[in-house]
């Protein structure tokens, strides 16, 4: 079998000229003598491969000089425990629930301070996203947390909210382990932004942290020394090995997206996928998807069979056709088609065509 397309949510699919790239400098990276996995991370070779991925990476994502680039590790995950450990100072923090994700986010801060939700979309089965103005905010909240796209249950905010305008001057926490770089970022209404590689930037490994300079400098007492954003700020990301190898692809997907236009010519490729794979979702009668149209996600659709016993025999066929990783998440169940930056629109045309054609097999 050759490359199939793979929609996993994560680890998922990478771009096939970098992983090209990462195998012809695999066992001697620019005449070095050595693999990139083998350098030192404080030798002049990695110092030069780390300087430029955080230079592309600011680049790409328009980052502002008063916020520092942190590479770290962990992933999510361990964010959701390190954040409030750096800036909750034990106080209140506020969450808005819109999936599991942003669940696990609650559920983990407060081992750490008064964790709060401020609003939350489970009622709906978190097919919605809660609107801004109805947020219940403490007014001495530390920061306010939102997951700017759910992978499981495929919604996302396709604007940031602006929490001055609510009244509030907490710091705005985001989330976009699974949309970074799949769309711009409006700093301004940013304080913290963080996420892990494995879905859109590289294999997992490498955690981004793209904090603002006030923001850091806060971290209880009790937070560990490698998890203290401003040692790992004052050490640049080197106060511990780095994972080196994930930031040297991480750095080969930065200069693919700069090559292929960058993230604005990287939306509108992933606004024409989504579009072509909801839009057959929605004129289908065997397929469904459920989240409301304003909220879906552009990265994570899920979709069920209304008749939910040809599960298994979707899944046998799309294997068949090289269609790959389409289960849904076993909290959810359905299917789910994950359709990162590197996945290109020939993959989503590949499986509109195999869903069309195994509906009409039934009818």
């Amino acid at each position: 079998m050759g490359r199939a397309f793979n929609f996993s949510a994560g680890p998922a699919v990478m771009p096939e000229a970098v992983l090209q790239q990462a195998a012809s400098e695999m066992l001697n990276w620019h005449g070095s003598g050595m693999s990139v996995m083998e350098m030192s991370h404080r030798g002049k070779e990695f110092i030069s491969i780390y300087e430029q991925a955080e230079a592309d990476l600011r680049e790409l994502l328009a980052v502002p000089a008063h916020f520092k680039i942190l590479f770290m590790q962990g992933g999510g995950l361990a964010e959701n425990a390190i954040v409030p450990l750096n800036l909750s100072q034990g106080g209140a923090m506020d969450f808005v629930l819109t999936g599991s994700w942003s669940q696990k986010s609650l559920k983990e801060a407060g081992k750490f301070g008064t964790a709060r939700v401020a609003a939350s979309a489970q009622a709906d089965g978190f097919t919605t996203l809660p609107a801004p103005a109805t947020w219940q905010i403490d007014p001495d909240s530390r920061y306010v947390h939102i997951c700017g796209n759910e992978t499981i249950h495929g919604v996302e905010f396709h604007e940031l909210p602006d929490l001055k305008a609510l009244g509030c001057d907490a710091p705005l926490v985001v989330d976009f382990s699974s949309h970074v770089a799949s769309r711009p970022v409006d700093w301004s209404r940013v304080g913290l932004a963080f996420g892990g590689a494995q879905k859109n930037l590289g294999p997992a490994g490498l955690t981004l942290v793209i904090v603002r300079e006030d923001l850091i400098g806060h971290a209880l007492p009790h937070c560990p020394s490698a998890f203290d954003y401003k040692l790992v700020s004052d050490n640049q990301s080197m106060y511990n090995t780095p994972p080196t190898y994930s930031i040297y692809i991480a750095g080969l997907v930065f200069q693919w997206l700069k090559k292929n236009g960058g993230i604005a010519a990287m939306e509108q490729r992933n606004i024409a996928k989504a579009q072509l794979l909801y839009d057959f979702l929605d004129s289908s009668s065997l397929f469904e998807n459920r989240v409301a149209q304003d909220c879906r996600s552009r990265m994570n659709v899920p979709f069920f069979l209304r008749d939910e016993s040809r599960n298994e025999a979707f899944l046998a066929g799309a294997k068949a056709a090289n269609l790959l990783q389409l289960k849904g998440h076993k909290s959810v169940g359905g299917m789910r088609a994950s359709i990162y930056n590197a996945m290109p629109i020939e993959g989503v045309q590949a499986l509109v065509a195999y869903m069309r054609e195994f509906e009409k097999t039934l009818a």
